[in-house]
């Protein structure tokens, strides 16, 4: 099992970006947590993080035929990217969003997510255990998915 990791914009510049909203954890730490839960489960991880939402939307087109699903942090594009959710759409993989702060406990503007209605499911709030979280759950989704298949 392989699942792809989208990291929207500027979360490269986590630990140093608003680390009392984002807290102390970098990219580079995230992705490394990612690869340790993916190998402890037996899955495979992809990670990609791109400030520009055109080559985002390429890496889910390149991504799509290696991916079993997807973890989407869609950083700012959540609340304004319909062709990210057509992205997301169009690629038809199972996908989790997550955010390292909570949206709804912010600013009116960060609280409606476009992808949202189309995910399976949202993690927010708990920093890099969004992440770690989301993972086992999307993990957990695609091996009931299988065994339904079978």
């Amino acid at each position: 099992m392989r699942i792809a990791v989208v990291h929207g914009p500027n979360l490269n510049l986590l630990g140093v970006r608003e680390p009392e909203i984002y807290g102390a954890a970098t990219l580079g730490d995230v992705n490394r947590a990612l690869a340790d839960l993916a190998a402890e489960l037996g899955a495979e991880v992809e990670p990609f993080q791109s400030n520009s939402e055109g080559r985002i939307l390429d890496f889910l087109a390149d991504v799509r035929d290696r991916a079993d699903g997807m973890l989407v942090n869609p950083a700012g594009l959540g609340h304004t990217s319909v062709a990210l959710l057509d992205g997301l759409l169009a690629i038809s993989r199972p996908f989790v969003e997550v955010h390292l702060s909570n949206p709804a406990a912010r600013e009116s503007f960060r609280r409606q997510s476009l992808l949202t209605p189309a995910a399976v499911g949202v993690v927010a709030g708990f920093g890099m255990d969004s992440y770690l979280s989301g993972f086992r759950c999307l993990h957990n989704h695609l091996l009931r998915a299988d065994a339904e298949h079978r």
